[in-house]
């Protein structure tokens, strides 16, 4: 089910504009009779819905907020409408939209040369070409300003050498946007064509979570590029933080499009299930589960809008990103493991959505940041103290 059940307690529709409503009746209604019909299936053989993409694109939300180059311009908000409404259909359906327009296309719009933007952003926008964004190593996760791969000038090349993991997408990219550190010590993003000899990428199995989105390890092994395809103002971690700073905020409206879904599954079950002579939304105990998850959803909601305001505004700060990321994340964790245990036994089945829902929480609580990182992120913008080493 993904239809309103009073789950918009506050009337937070009254501070949407009408084209946001617009977007997020359109994705809504894609999700109905694209995602949902199909999902779990995919779910559960680890198969990706890869023919979604350019559908995504014919939809208009692909680019998100970006501005010109064949991308919509949607505000903050409406961008995140679209990960919470994709979210609640499915996280890995979400997620391959998140790589593609938060991470791949808003590296190149931000950090790329105008002869870049022009040659990818478009059919990127259009979803005939598909983006990665390899950040993540084998030996270094939160603390991803030390990256270990390696960019080294010669001649009008760069040769990559490293491995990455975790990377979204990477394995069937058509470019993927590779951070490594040059030989001045800063780190750069680097655009890898599909097909670049050196680059070689292994689909990660055996995953509980995200099922329906393929995950890779890439080795790089002499990676040769060419040198115009450096993202020229990408020339340290400040520019790669920056986008995940928006990545952060994308990733809090997915969590609540998760929580949302979880919350519907299980007042909708609530309702017609019956023990003891009526249906269990009767019971005291259960009620009193429902009304603490629409708390959490509500104030989740508050959070999303009026972090996403001030991103608009140009006042969002990493720390105001992460404790988004952070609150919802924990949040949304917490409604799924409620709405799988108001399920009961049939909670566990992919047919009522919520275990497929918590099991990819588990990744949403992990990526963008862990728990612990974004509190500590935050911990040291309000007490001027780092506790990282």
């Amino acid at each position: 089910m993904i239809e309103d059940r009073g789950v918009d307690f506050y009337q937070l529709d009254d501070l949407l504009t009408p084209e946001e409503r617009e977007v997020r009746q359109r994705v809504r209604q894609f999700v109905i009779e694209r995602v949902l019909p199909t999902i779990n299936d995919y779910w559960e053989r680890a198969d990706s819905p890869l023919e979604l993409l350019p559908e995504l694109g014919r939809l208009g939300v692909l680019g998100g907020t970006i501005r010109g180059y064949g991308c919509p311009g949607l505000s903050t908000v409406a961008t995140g409408l679209v990960a919470l409404e994709l979210s609640r259909g499915d996280g890995s359906v979400n997620t391959l939209f998140g790589v593609q327009s938060g991470l791949a296309m808003a590296a190149i719009y931000q950090c790329g040369s105008e002869e870049q933007r022009q040659r990818w952003l478009p059919p990127m926008a259009r979803g005939e070409k598909l983006g990665a964004f390899a950040l993540t190593e084998p030996w270094v996760g939160s603390d991803a300003a030390h990256l270990q791969t390696r960019a080294r000038r010669q001649g009008d090349h760069y040769i990559l050498r490293g491995a990455k993991r975790w990377i979204g997408n990477a394995s069937v990219a058509d470019v993927t946007v590779v951070w490594a550190r040059d030989e001045d010590e800063q780190i750069g993003g680097f655009l890898v064509e599909k097909g670049t000899p050196g680059f070689q990428t292994a689909v990660i199995t055996g995953k509980g979570a995200m099922r329906a989105v393929w995950q890779a390890e890439i080795t790089l092994d002499d990676c040769r590029i060419p040198i115009e395809n450096r993202l020229v103002n990408a020339r340290s971690f400040r520019d790669t933080a920056q986008i995940l700073v928006h990545g952060r905020l994308g990733v809090a409206w997915g969590a609540l499009g998760h929580a949302v879904a979880c919350y519907e599954s299980a007042l909708a079950y609530a309702r017609t299930r019956e023990q003891f002579g009526r249906p269990i939304a009767a019971f005291q105990l259960v009620q009193d589960k429902l009304v603490r998850m629409l708390a959490e959803i509500t104030a989740m909601q508050l959070l999303c809008w009026r972090a996403s305001r001030l991103c608009d505004e140009g006042r969002l700060t990493p720390a105001m990103a992460s404790l988004a990321k952070m609150n919802n994340a924990a949040k949304a964790r917490k409604i799924a493991a409620d709405a799988r245990d108001l399920l009961g036994g049939n909670g566990i089945l992919l047919e009522h959505d919520v275990i497929r829902h918590q099991t990819d929480l588990e990744a949403v609580f992990t990526y963008e940041g862990t728990d612990h990182t974004n509190a500590l992120l935050i911990g040291r913008e309000i007490t001027g103290f780092s506790a990282f080493a």
